[in-house]
């Protein structure tokens, strides 16, 4: 058996490989108090739909079932350059806060006209919208919308949010803040190798990272699991072969991935800070769970047998060959 550490940083904050590192996002109300997110950032399993929903959740001050995040109509939906970098939560998530803000001042001078004071001496907690100097003068959000709605002069409550983060282009000699902010962390990693096959098989990864705060705790361990099984599945399995160009192994039963046989044992850490540019200080995590795992590996081989792996994927006989 062997124990083997990997470091690594990783963009955090977007990264700035085109000429916009930006995404959009409109927040509105309508009479029944269904929120509806439309954002440019796609969910491609990473569960950034739900951090999104908590962010606007959080700010407008109700429950995040009332949240819905609309991402999959290009005829409506705002500007997004990709998901990638790991940049949802973070590039996303402030477009998001920056539109659910807006609409909650919108929402508040709604509510000033029904609780006869100024927008400033209100706010909303719990999905009510309530006097901060007396909370028993408290009104459903819902209920004070619909009163903005239905009355002579009326209003809709509809906000939206461009959000391009403070990062830059990188030079000719590739140098240049190119993140808003860096994502850090540590993996540590027992394998077990036979000596006679060259088989390494992974026992446990403790995967810790410094993400700011985390927006969903569950949503940001299910993240670790996956990136340290992907970070397996390439480091000791996934190939491509090619002969005169052509790949040979294009479908799985000649492709090999990792299955759930073969996923270690997996603690995830966090380790919260706050991030200064960050949506209520979190920064992101998508990439990070698999950057520092074919490192960590390799040198958990290295520990059992003294051989240092130099490729990948490693297979049997890079160890016993």
């Amino acid at each position: 058996k062997g124990i083997g550490f990997a470091c690594y940083f990783h963009v955090g904050g977007g990264a700035r490989v085109y000429r916009s590192d930006g995404c959009g996002a409109i927040v509105t109300i309508d009479d029944f108090g269904k929120v509806t997110l439309i954002t440019g950032s796609t969910d491609i399993g990473t569960g950034s739909d739900t951090a999104l929903a908590q962010i606007v959740a959080e700010e407008l001050g109700i429950p995040v079932s009332k949240v819905s995040v609309v991402n999959d109509d290009a005829s409506i939906r705002p500007w997004d350059v990709g998901t990638h970098a790991s940049r949802a939560t973070f590039v996303a998530g402030n477009a998001a806060l920056i539109a659910a803000r807006e609409a909650k001042r919108q929402l508040l001078e709604m509510a000033s006209d029904v609780f006869n004071t100024s927008p400033e001496e209100l706010d909303i907690k719990d999905g009510f919208v309530y006097v901060k100097s007396d909370e028993n003068r408290r009104m459903e959000y819902d209920k004070v919308v619909r009163r903005g709605h239905f009355r002579e002069g009326g209003n809709v409550i509809i906000a939206h949010a461009f959000y391009d983060p403070p990062n830059e282009m990188q030079d000719e000699n590739w140098r240049g803040n190119i993140s808003a902010t860096y994502t850090f962390g540590c993996q540590a990693v027992l394998v077990e190798v036979d000596g006679e096959t060259g088989e390494v098989k992974v026992l446990k990864v403790v995967s810790a990272h410094d993400i700011g705060r985390v927006i969903n705790p569950v949503g940001a361990e299910g993240q670790v699991h996956g990136g340290v099984v992907m970070g397996v599945g390439y480091t000791l399995y996934e190939e491509l072969a090619l002969e005169q160009g052509r790949v040979v192994n294009a479908t799985f039963m000649d492709y090999m991935l990792p299955s759930v046989k073969e996923a270690p044992e997996i603690i995830p850490i966090f380790i919260e800070t706050e991030d200064h540019y960050g949506p209520y200080g979190a920064k992101g995590l998508g990439e990070t769970g698999c950057i520092p795992t074919p490192a960590a590996i390799a040198n958990a081989i290295y520990d059992a047998t003294g051989k240092r792996p130099k490729r990948l994927p490693i297979k049997p006989w890079d160890i016993i060959g």
